[in-house]
């Protein structure tokens, strides 16, 4: 009895210290033991999502992938895979799992192995939410009072959707549902017996057990899954041997992006951080939908490389990347050899690596990064003239030999027909950006041929001298100082002697051609050089440049010379853009928006965009009696005490229109300026009488629409080249040129130590940029009704003599009616002899003194 009682008295003793051990040990970690609200309002890092306007997934951020699924969604033999391998008595225990505890340490005992876990589901989820990876006793006992405690808060699914949805399974992936995607770009319920098997056996070792670096051992990991789920009866014999047997299957799978635009999507990201900062940004689940249309994004994509590789197509081949063997020198490598080096190739945009296996007499045969052999006909390979400078291509090959050997590291594309083309990476550069000129709303926006070649977004990050892009420009501050369209400039050459330089300027036109006299439309159309520099003298350049900045450009931007007129102004392709707007939508300055709403994981609206918009002078009227309704509403004391009359003032105001964006220029300038970009498309006078003519744009009259207008650009040596147009619902500028502006895009003069077969020709903007916006505008303009911008109020048509800018009494080709802001129509008729301007002369103020020199001199 005496060593009964010890015995007792000892077994108190331990069990009180063992209670005291316990009170202190909840005391120490009890700062770390989550509150109620904290495990009820758990929190996903799940990443960002960015969206097209109309719900395309365009890219997600965030270094953790998660697609969190509610307990229902997971298929069942999921369920059963996670717990035969981590914890089968998880519905049966209370957080801890004292025989799984028992028959861990009987293992260790009987082996001196760790062969078996203790953990259960709600300590790996303890310690996955709250604690560090540290290998200390103290995490462990943290693990245990922290698991308590959750499971006294939660249901057993609630934890187990949890631990679901955050454990990491390897490759970036959290959660089962980023797993599917990842490892099989599936959805959870898509996934083979085989498949969810793989995916439970991850947590142990997600890197080492990972299917797609370790395939072996991910598939030796999964039977063993398998196996317990056969041993705890979820699985029938016929089932396990199925999947057993079954191949692994497993390779990388990015997000599901429906339309890859890394451009609008990087804005979109740099935007997202500015404005909540890193951690928020990639891991609270925001979702950002953008302003751009994913069909006219996916086309302005396209136009943009096609452009590039017709541009490179003209310029010669350049040869191969490198040759993997020489074919009169080396033996050819086995398939695996040649592959693995393949494998090592990083493809960009659409281009695909692959090495010349056989060259036949107008044929060649290649192996693709996938093993594949493929044939590329005489129609992809013989554009192929060889290199030599921007300007200057070998003669024309007659043989596929003549251009690749065995051997040769090639890239390869598809056509719009599916011709497999020779290919390689442009040289030069390009931009494109699109806005809806109502509203300012980014259409779409490519900042290069690759983003994974180069992050530079060009579009909105490159300033480039805009060429005679800045025509409209001087043109608009031409129409405020009593010019019109029919105002008549001297065409011809300008010899300007600098004192400061000891030479004399020269400015030409491109081409070096001069027709005399000249209406201000035609000068316009027809991207006049001299007209443009004598219209900035007639204006003067001071008033010229304080004009331009009414549309956005910065000062530091607009040089105060006479070269403005040329275009040595530097803008990016999205400046230039916003400017071109105001022509189309009645001279308003819009603000252009890429994000049109922001969205909480939760769907909580947390941001909309309220642009500013484009309004008429009747809906600015509107706004300003509102205003002042409102106003005397609000001091008026008898009104606000009447509730009826308040509510008839609230009705009014809430019906108020959006935000009116600031007018820069008037809706006839605008309109003047917009028209006369119609004639750059669709020409002027009448061929069939000899007086035909077109404008620089014409060719997007393939368009077959009369509501366009449009400018080139071209820059001194072609180093930059623009299109920019419009209508009144879109409006696109492209730029094509070279990151290194000391590169030109292949402007030459012909040179007769030559041979005369080979190419030559000028680049500009209606050859290098014009036609990326003609394919673009196909598909911007497909769905769109004809939107002509009309004439506002304030304005007149007479008919006009097309030589002398005169009103005309004639009714045939030699006139046309022409637009004049009231008040500055000419009032004098066109006589049999006609006069010569030389200089430039405003038909305002000035018109009798030009009447009298149309009458002092003859042509």
């Amino acid at each position: 009895m005496k060593i009964f009682k010890k015995f007792l008295q000892i077994l108190c003793i331990c069990v009180l210290l063992g209670c005291i051990t316990l009170v202190a040990l909840y005391l120490y970690v009890k700062p770390d033991i989550p509150s109620v609200a904290v495990l009820k309002d758990v929190k996903l890092q799940t990443p960002m999502q960015v969206f097209t306007r109309d719900g395309a997934l365009i890219n997600q951020f965030g270094e953790k992938r998660r697609i969190p699924v509610k307990i229902n969604d997971v298929p069942e033999q999921m369920r059963y895979a996670f717990l035969a391998t981590e914890d089968n008595r998880f519905y049966e225990h209370y957080g801890i799992d004292p025989i799984g505890i028992v028959r861990s340490a009987l293992v260790l005992i009987s082996t001196g192995e760790k062969r078996q876990g203790a953990s259960t589901i709600t300590m790996q989820l303890a310690r996955n939410f709250f604690l560090t990876r540290e290998k200390a006793y103290i995490r462990k006992v943290k693990e245990i009072f922290i698991a308590l405690h959750i499971e006294q808060l939660l249901t057993k699914d609630e934890i187990f959707e949890l631990y679901l949805n955050k454990i990491e399974l390897g490759n970036r992936a959290f959660g089962i549902g980023a797993a599917a995607q990842v490892y099989y770009g599936k959805a959870l319920n898509e996934l083979t017996l085989a498949q969810m098997a793989m995916i439970a056996g991850l947590p142990k070792a997600p890197s080492a057990l990972n299917p797609i670096r370790n395939p072996e051992r991910a598939r030796a990991r999964r039977n063993v899954v398998l196996g317990r789920m056969l041993e705890e009866g979820y699985i029938t014999p016929a089932e396990y041997s199925e999947a057993t047997s079954a191949p692994i299957t497993a390779k990388f799978h990015g997000a599901e992006i429906d339309l890859y635009a890394p451009y609008i999507s990087e804005m979109v990201r740099a935007e997202l951080v500015a404005m909540y900062g890193e951690d928020q940004a990639y891991n609270s689940g925001i979702k950002v939908y953008t302003s751009v249309e994913s069909t006219v994004q996916a086309a302005a994509q396209q136009a943009l490389r096609k452009n590039l590789y017709a541009y490179d197509m003209r310029h010669g081949y350049r040869g191969p990347e490198a040759y993997l063997w020489q074919h009169d020198s080396e033996p050819v490598p086995d398939n695996d050899t040649i592959l693995t080096k393949l494998k090592a190739v990083n493809e960009l945009a659409d281009l695909h690596a692959a090495v010349v296996v056989e060259v036949q007499e107008q044929a060649m045969t290649v192996v693709n990064k996938e093993g594949e052999q493929l044939s590329i006909d005489w129609e992809g390979l013989k554009w192929a003239r060889s290199y030599i400078t921007s300007s200057r291509q070998s003669f024309a090959p007659k043989t596929a030999a003549d251009i690749l050997s065995p051997g040769a590291q090639i890239w390869y594309r598809y056509d719009d027909q599916g011709q497999i083309m020779l290919a390689q990476i442009p040289e030069a550069s390009s931009a494109l950006v699109s806005l809806d000129p109502k509203d300012g709303r980014i259409k779409a926006v490519v900042g290069g041929y690759s983003f994974e070649q180069s992050q530079y977004n060009r579009a909105v990050q490159a300033k480039r001298q805009v060429g005679s892009n800045i025509k409209p420009f001087i043109y608009s501050a031409a129409l405020e100082h009593g010019y019109s369209l029919a105002s008549i400039i001297n065409d011809a050459p300008i010899n300007h002697w600098d004192k400061s330089q000891g030479v004399a300027w020269r400015p030409k036109n491109s081409p070096d051609k001069y027709v005399g006299p000249i209406r201000v439309r035609r000068a316009l159309a027809q991207s006049k050089n001299v007209v443009s520099v004598r219209l900035l003298r007639g204006v003067g350049v001071e008033a010229t440049a304080e004009h331009l900045l009414k549309f956005g450009f910065t000062p530091q931007d607009i040089p105060k010379n006479e070269t403005l007129a040329l275009g040595s102004a530097s803008l990016t392709p999205l400046e230039l853009a916003r400017g071109m707007s105001t022509f189309a939508n009645g001279g308003n300055l819009i603000e252009p928006y890429f994000i049109t709403e922001i969205r909480s994981n939760e769907g909580e609206v947390l941001f909309k965009a309220q642009p500013v918009v484009a309004c008429s002078d009747e809906v600015r009227r509107k706004n300003e009696v509102l205003a002042e309704f409102a106003e005397f509403a609000r001091t008026d004391q008898s009104i606000s005490d009447d509730f009826e009359k308040q509510s008839e003032i609230d009705e009014s105001l809430s019906e108020q229109p959006p935000k009116c964006a600031p007018r820069v220029i008037s809706e006839q300038n605008a309109f003047l300026i917009a028209d006369a970009m119609t004639s750059a498309i669709w020409g002027g006078g009448n061929w069939q009488h000899g007086n035909g003519w077109n404008g620089t744009g014409w060719r997007a009259t393939k368009l077959k629409r009369r509501d366009l207008s449009g400018k080139t650009g071209t820059t001194n040596s072609s180093v930059d080249t623009w299109f920019s147009g419009f209508n009144k619902n879109v409006m696109a500028t492209v730029w094509v040129g070279f990151d290194n502006p000391g590169n030109a895009l292949g402007r030459t003069s012909y040179n007769n130590n030559l041979d005369k077969s080979q190419i030559f020709g000028a680049e500009s903007g209606a050859k290098t940029a014009q036609p990326a916006w003609i394919d673009y505008m196909e598909v911007a303009l497909a769905d769109e009704p004809y939107a002509p911008i009309e004439p506002p109020e304030g304005l007149e048509s007479v008919r006009i003599d097309l030589q002398t800018g005169l009103l005309s009494h004639n009714n045939d080709f030699s006139s046309r009616f022409e637009y004049f802001m009231k008040g500055t129509a000419p009032t004098r008729y066109a006589e049999k002899k006609r006069a010569t301007i030389f200089e430039a002369q405003p038909q305002d103020d000035k018109k009798q003194e030009t009447d009298e020199l149309f009458e002092s001199e003859l042509f």
